[in-house]
């Protein structure tokens, strides 16, 4: 009997421990587990930004917060960047293309400075300026991209728009209304510039000027190429969003 005694305490002393080995285990799996689940939880909002994502768009004239003239169409006019339904914004609109599917993705930004000159109901001068440097999305991670690998922000901070030919705008109705007027000039994007004639929206609302437009580009016409993307494809034709308020100087 005396034999078996110090048997007996082995065989507790391993059982013992290999209940302590379990416990061990599955304290291990239980945090693995709840590692992986938090990460799952962490990258879900970063995976539907870059899945299911649209980004900011820079629309038109909201026609409906647009209000009877207040002043003469003509004058020295400057961007204004007061917040308000028509407010100045710009950017640009891009399909990507996905395996199986195609999206259209903006991206845009109020860092917009310029001015007009409208003499005796005709556009004699202006220019806008986009500060391509803001410019930002709904994705942050897509942002830092556009500006570092497709636009190169760093070296080409600014996109511009210069009228190079005089418009008529005495048309431009101050009834509350939106008018249409073409515009001619030199569109500056990437360090390459490209002379364009859009059709510009234009209002005058109170003691606002108010044009927008979606003026369609090439990417490639100015020279914006694209890495190799393992997801995603950009298209090579895209739009240009604008909208600029302006306010008498």
């Amino acid at each position: 009997m005396e034999d078996r005694e110090p048997a007996r305490d082995i065989t507790a002393s391993q059982t013992q421990r290999q209940a302590q080995s379990r416990k061990r285990t599955l304290l291990i799996v239980a945090v693995s587990i709840f590692i992986v689940i938090a990460v799952v939880i962490a990258a879900v909002p970063l995976v539907r930004t870059l899945l299911f994502s649209h980004g900011v768009k820079t629309e038109g004239i909201d026609r409906g917060h647009v209000s009877a003239a207040g002043t003469d169409i003509d004058g020295d006019w400057e961007v204004s960047r007061r917040p308000e339904r028509n407010a100045t914004s710009a950017g640009f609109t891009f399909d990507e293309v996905l395996p199986g599917e195609r999206r259209s993705t903006s991206a845009s930004t109020d860092e917009v400075s310029g001015w007009a000159t409208i003499e005796s109901g005709t556009l004699t001068a202006g220019e806008i300026t986009v500060d391509m440097t803001h410019l930002t999305s709904d994705s942050d991670v897509r942002d830092e991209s556009v500006r570092q690998r497709i636009l190169h922000t760093a070296q080409y901070p600014e996109a511009t728009f210069k009228v190079t030919q005089p418009a008529d705008v005495s048309g431009v109705p101050g009834d509350g209304t939106v008018g249409s007027v073409e515009l001619t000039g030199d569109l500056t994007i990437h360090g390459t510039t490209r002379q364009i004639s859009q059709q510009f929206d234009v209002a005058r609302s109170g003691k606002s000027l108010i044009v927008a437009a979606d003026i369609p580009i090439n990417r490639l016409d100015y020279g914006v190429e694209t890495p190799e993307l393992v997801a995603a494809k950009i298209h090579e034709e895209g739009k240009v969003n604008v909208r600029v308020n302006m306010q008498k100087r």
